[in-house]
């Protein structure tokens, strides 16, 4: 809900899977690029790198932008969000001038008729993953390894707005750990630091598949990269560094 220019209220549809005071990071990410977005340019973001400095309560939050680096064919801009006056997330946007020429991006994946709900394992509250709609290509809620889901938002990000394509695309990239976990919900934690989605082209429609694979080093650190697409093909990469930690 907006309660004012750059005032937010996040409501329990937004917690997420490790506690359910905190938010799943999918929503504030794209309320961050929703700001961004509305700084007028007839540039296109190609680029949004969005750091977690800390949990995200569902609570009043507060959004401030500025841009960085101006520029007529490029510009660089930041946003930050804050919540009980300290900085969750800060979020670094490159903005280019759109390309006059195109290339094919790859082919399109069916999208299964069946919706599938999150299993009781995952735990009740965990109100963000009931906020979308989900269909699976490959993989499962519980299974193991890499995973392609299609994504539909069931409520808007703002109250009584639609959300941009772009907007849709970050609700769910913050995803790729979750949809392709390769350790045990109920053993590990699987945290991500920070998300990072290139965009190649404008998102198309309300569906978006998140084809992700989480990679580990022990001894080293965690990866989650994915390929977001809309029904005609890719739109975007992701990338999330993990922090991994038994319960």
């Amino acid at each position: 809900m907006e309660l004012g220019e750059g005032r937010f209220q996040a409501t329990e549809r937004t917690s997420g899977p490790w506690d359910p005071k905190h938010q799943h990071a999918g929503p504030p990410s794209a309320l961050l690029l929703r700001e961004l977005e509305r700084m007028a340019s007839d540039l296109v973001i190609a680029r949004i790198t969005v750091e977690i400095l800390g949990p995200v309560p569902i609570g009043e939050l507060v959004v401030t932008t500025t841009v960085e680096r101006p520029g007529r064919s490029v510009e660089l801009l930041a946003a930050t969000l804050s919540a009980d006056g300290r900085d969750v997330m800060r979020a670094r946007a490159w903005r280019v001038r759109p390309s006059p020429v195109g290339t094919e991006t790859g082919e399109p994946v069916a999208l299964p008729e069946a919706e599938d709900v999150p299993p009781r394992q995952l735990g009740e509250a965990f109100g963000y993953a009931h906020a979308v709609e989900w269909r699976w290509a490959r993989g499962g809620w519980l299974d193991r390894g890499p995973a392609a889901v299609w994504t539909r938002m069931r409520i808007p990000l703002v109250e009584g707005e639609a959300p941009s394509p772009r907007q849709r695309v970050l609700v769910v990239a913050d995803s790729g750990n979750g949809v392709s976990n390769v350790l045990d919900w109920g053993r590990y934690l699987f945290i991500n630091t920070d998300l990072t989605v290139h965009f190649v082209r404008e998102p198309v429609g309300e569906w978006v598949l998140l084809d992700a694979q989480t990679q580990l080093a022990e001894g080293g650190a965690g990866l989650a990269s994915s390929v977001l697409s809309d029904r005609t093909g890719p739109v975007a990469r992701g990338a999330q560094a993990l922090f991994v930690a038994p319960r």
